[in-house]
């Protein structure tokens, strides 16, 4: 028999929303503004009114049920009943990826945060096409796949670096898995700290030896065909997950 993962009062058909209050601690029976896109989203998309039932959520205070008390245009406030979930911290890996075209690189943000990355690293190597990011886009795109996925916590979305740079800095004890093409995968740590994408075409021959010759980076075989960069982040994800038992 299945059990409810919000026993109680909780109903996972009510609204689901990231929601953090600088300097303000939750607690039960206070009353908190909406952000104005929070409000606009409750009234005008999921057509909710005073006295409607939300959860509100953030890594600092955890998962809270909660009841509207006013909502007008995009302003409104929400009153706190009880803490449903403590604060928990998702364990993943971070992932370090190439960027892709704009509906790639945002497909890749809200699988990744599906699937528990717990930061994303965009890297520039050789054969990457896009050279610029919307880090706002992309981390309100990170925030809703949070809120659908009911994790806790939001994956952080760091500025773009070349690739050299980022390894240039890695720890040597901290396990960073690189999808190689063609390569099989070694036999490396249980537990991976990381995984790397590379761009549409694969990294260079140049780039490969620079990756092996680091220590703390292991080769991580996705099979015998050649994928898509955002299907291989799907592949790579779920094998390390295998990996760690999760």
């Amino acid at each position: 028999m299945a059990v409810a993962r919000y026993p109680g009062r909780m109903s996972r058909s009510d609204p689901r929303l990231y929601l953090e209050v600088p300097d303000v601690t939750f607690s039960e029976g206070l009353e908190l503004p909406l952000p104005a896109g929070q409000a606009h989203y409750l009234g005008n998309v999921m057509r909710q009114g005073p006295g409607d039932a939300v959860r509100v959520f953030n890594a600092r205070d955890g998962e809270w049920a909660a009841t509207i008390q006013t909502l007008r245009k995009d302003r409104g406030t929400i009153i706190l009943g009880t803490r449903e979930r403590p604060p928990q911290t998702t364990e993943g890996v971070e992932l370090l990826f190439a960027p892709l075209k704009r509906d790639a690189t945002e497909l890749v943000i809200r699988m990744g945060t599906e699937l528990g990355v717990t930061c994303f690293r965009p890297v520039i190597t050789e054969r990457t096409n896009t050279h610029r990011l919307n880090l706002d886009r992309l981390t309100l795109i990170a925030n809703e796949a949070a809120e659908q996925c009911e994790r806790l916590d939001i994956p952080e979305i760091l500025p773009l670096e070349p690739l050299k740079t980022v390894l240039s800095t890695w720890p040597n004890d901290k396990p960073l898995f690189a999808a190689l093409e063609r390569r099989p995968g070694e036999n490396g740590p249980e537990k991976a700290a990381a995984l790397l994408i590379g761009p549409e075409g694969g990294f260079s021959d140049a780039e490969v030896s620079m990756l092996q010759r680091h220590p703390a980076v292991h080769a991580l075989s996705l099979g015998p065909l050649v994928l898509r960069a955002e299907t291989a982040v799907c592949a790579g994800l779920a094998r390390l997950a295998l990996r760690r038992g999760a």
